[in-house]
C-alpha cells in the first residue's frame, strides 16, 4: 500500500517542472511590479506546499491517500482499518494540517472535513489543546453537521458503525471540556477572557443540543425503533433519510449523546426520557463497546441521582458483566481500553448504591467489588456520621464532569457543580445513616416494643418514630420491570419489613437462598481447565 501510493505521489508532482514554468513565464512576459510580487509570492508558496508535503512519512501519506479512497468507495471496513491504523500511527508521527494534505486527495473538501475531525481528536487526545484549537475544532464540527443535514438531500456517504459512534462521542467530549475549560477563569488571561465572552455561542449548550435533536429528527430514528417495537417495517417511516445507514446510525447514537448530555447539565428525568423507544438489551450497538458502556454508565447514574437505587445497581451490573465476557474479543480496541478505564468507577457507584440498598450480587462481581472497594464498602454499609466522608470520595471519583449551561462571567465568583450535585445526592445519604443500625437490631427480633429499640439506638421514641418512617420511606422505591425507563411501580426492595401498631413493632424477614448452580458450574469449568492444564505439563 506504502509504494503504490508513493508512486502515484510522485508521478502526480513534480517539483521542480513546476517552478520552471514560472520563471519560464516571468521571462517571456512583461508585469508589473504589483503582478511580479504576486507571481513571486504563488511561487515561494508553491515550494512551501511542495517542501510541506515532502516532509509527510511515506505511511501516513499513503494511509491518507488510502482512507480517501476507502471512503470514495464507501467500503465500511477499510475505513474503519484506516482509522484504526490511524490511531497507531500518531504514537510515532506527527500527523500534518488539512490544507497541506489537499493536493493528495485533489482537494476534495468533504474528505478534508472527516480528516480535520480525526487530526483535532488527536491534538485532544495527546494534551491541552489551545483555545484557537477548540474554536477551530467546533468550526470544523459545524461544517461536517450541515454537511450531512443541511446538503440538498441525503449526502452519498457510508461509514463504519463504530465510527459514528465516535464522530458523536467526540463531540460530545470536546462539548464537556470546553465547558470546564471555560468555567477556569482564574487561570486564564484578559485577552482569553475577552475572546471567550465575545464568543459565545462556540460550543454552546444550544448548538450541541441542535445537531445532536436535528440528527433524531433527520434519521426519524424515533419513528423507526417504534416501529420495530411494534413489529412493523422501519422503512415505512425512516423517510428518504433514514433508511439510509449512515443517518440511521447517527441518530441512534445522537440518542445516546443526548442521554449523556441531559445527565452532564443535571437533568436526569429528561436524560432517560431519551431511551423511551430504545429496546438496549436488543440493540445492535451493542458490538460497539464505547457506545453500549457509555449507555449503561449514564442510565445508571440517572437511575442513582432519583433514588431509583435498585435500577440503578441492574444496570451497573449489566455493563460490568458485559466487560467481563466481552473482554477476550474486543481486548485489541483502543475504545475498548477507555471503556476499561472506566469500570472502576462503575464499581465505586455500584458500592455506594449496595451500601444504600442492599441487594445480592453475583458472586463474581461481589468478588471484584471487595477487591477494588470492599473496605470503603463496609463502612459506608455500617451507616453513621463517619461513613459520610466515604460516599462524598466515592461520589467525586465516579461522577461524570457536570457542566455549567450558563457561561461564567467573574472569575472570583464561578460555581462548581459538581459540588451542587453532590451536596444534593448527600441530603438524601444523611437521611439513611440509621437504616444500617435500626435493620441490624430489627432482624434479632419479630416484635418488640418501641421504647426498647430506643434504648438500644439510645435516642427518644418521637425520633425513632421519624426514623423509622424514613427506613420504610427509603426502602419503598419505583421500580422497573419492563417499557420505557422512567416506567415501573413501587415496590419494597428490603428483605426486612415492619409495621407500627401502636408502640409495638412487627417485624417480617423474607431470605432469599442462596444461588449454588453458578457457583457449581463455575468451579466445575475452573476444575477441569486445572486438569487440563496439569495434562499439558506432563
Amino acid at each position: 500500500m506504502a509504494s503504490y501510493a508513493q508512486n502515484d505521489f510522485e508521478a502526480d508532482v513534480d517539483v521542480d517542472g513546476a517552478v520552471d514554468l514560472v520563471v519560464g513565464a516571468l521571462e517571456s512576459t512583461d508585469y508589473s511590479e504589483d503582478q511580479l510580487a504576486q507571481s513571486y509570492y504563488t511561487q515561494q508558496l508553491q515550494q512551501q506546499q511542495q517542501q510541506e508535503l515532502a516532509s509527510i512519512a511515506p505511511e501516513v501519506r499513503s494511509l491518507i491517500v488510502y482512507l480517501h479512497q476507502a471512503i470514495l468507495n464507501q467500503n465500511t471496513d477499510a475505513i474503519q482499518g484506516c482509522i484504526s491504523h490511524f490511531y497507531r500511527l500518531t504514537e510515532k508521527h506527527q500527523f500534518p494540517e488539512a490544507e497541506i494534505v489537499a493536493p493528495l486527495v485533489n482537494d476534495d473538501q468533504n474528505f478534508l472535513t472527516i480528516y480535520r475531525e480525526l487530526y483535532f481528536r488527536n491534538i485532544y487526545a495527546k494534551g491541552q489543546p489551545t483555545l484557537e484549537q477548540r474554536f477551530r475544532s467546533y468550526d470544523n464540527y459545524c461544517d461536517l453537521f450541515n454537511f450531512i443535514l443541511n446538503s440538498d438531500g441525503p449526502v452519498n456517504l457510508d461509514l463504519p458503525n463504530q465510527y459514528c459512534d465516535s464522530i458523536v462521542d467526540e463531540f460530545v467530549w470536546q462539548f464537556s471540556s470546553f465547558a470546564q475549560y471555560r468555567a477556569r477563569l482564574s487561570k486564564k488571561s484578559e485577552e482569553d477572557i475577552t475572546i471567550l465572552r465575545e464568543n459565545p455561542q462556540i460550543w454552546s449548550c444550544y448548538s450541541v443540543l441542535n445537531v445532536l435533536y436535528s440528527l433524531i429528527q433527520k434519521s426519524r430514528i424515533n419513528e423507526q425503533l417504534a416501529a420495530i417495537k411494534e413489529g412493523e417495517n422501519p422503512n415505512d417511516v425512516a423517510g428518504e433519510y433514514g433508511v439510509l445507514p449512515l443517518y440511521r446510525q447517527l441518530g441512534y447514537c445522537s440518542l445516546i449523546g443526548l442521554l449523556r448530555v441531559h445527565t452532564l447539565l443535571g437533568d436526569f428525568t429528561l436524560a432517560l426520557k431519551m431511551l423511551d423507544n430504545v429496546d438496549i438489551k436488543k440493540s445492535p450497538f451493542a458490538r460497539v463497546p464505547n457506545c453500549h458502556f457509555q449507555t449503561y454508565y449514564y442510565q445508571g447514574f440517572a437511575y442513582m441521582m432519583l433514588h431509583r437505587y435498585a435500577d440503578a445497581i441492574e444496570s451497573f451490573i449489566h455493563i460490568l458483566v458485559f466487560i467481563s465476557r466481552t473482554k477476550q474479543y474486543h481486548n485489541r480496541s483502543a475504545q475498548y481500553e477507555q471503556v476499561n478505564k472506566k469500570a472502576d468507577q462503575v464499581h465505586a457507584l455500584l458500592a455506594i448504591c449496595v451500601a444504600l440498598c442492599p441487594t445480592r450480587l453475583d458472586e463474581n462481581t461481589h468478588s471484584a467489588l471487595r477487591e477494588k472497594f470492599g473496605e470503603q464498602l463496609a463502612r459506608m454499609s455500617r451507616g453513621g456520621p463517619e461513613a459520610l466522608p466515604i460516599f462524598e470520595e466515592l461520589f467525586t471519583f465516579a461522577a461524570p464532569k457536570f457542566i455549567n449551561p450558563v457561561p461564567p462571567t467573574d472569575p472570583e465568583n464561578v460555581a462548581e457543580p459538581l459540588q451542587h450535585h453532590q451536596k444534593i445526592f448527600m441530603e438524601g445519604v444523611k437521611g439513611q445513616m440509621w437504616a444500617a443500625t435500626l435493620r441490624s437490631y430489627m432482624k434479632l427480633y419479630t416484635t418488640m416494643k418501641l421504647e426498647k429499640l430506643a434504648a438500644f439506638l439510645e435516642i427518644d421514641e418521637e425520633e425513632l418514630r421519624s426514623q423509622l418512617l424514613v427506613y420504610k420511606q427509603n426502602s419503598r422505591q419505583f421500580r422497573r420491570t419492563e417499557g420505557a425507563l422512567l416506567s415501573g411501580e413501587v415496590v419494597s426492595t428490603s428483605e426486612l419489613d415492619f409495621s407500627l401498631e401502636g408502640d409495638i413493632i412487627h417485624i417480617a424477614e423474607a431470605k432469599t437462598g442462596r444461588r449454588y448452580g453458578d457457583w457449581f458450574m463455575r468451579n466445575a469449568t475452573k476444575y477441569l481447565q486445572i486438569n487440563e492444564g496439569l495434562a499439558k505439563k506432563h
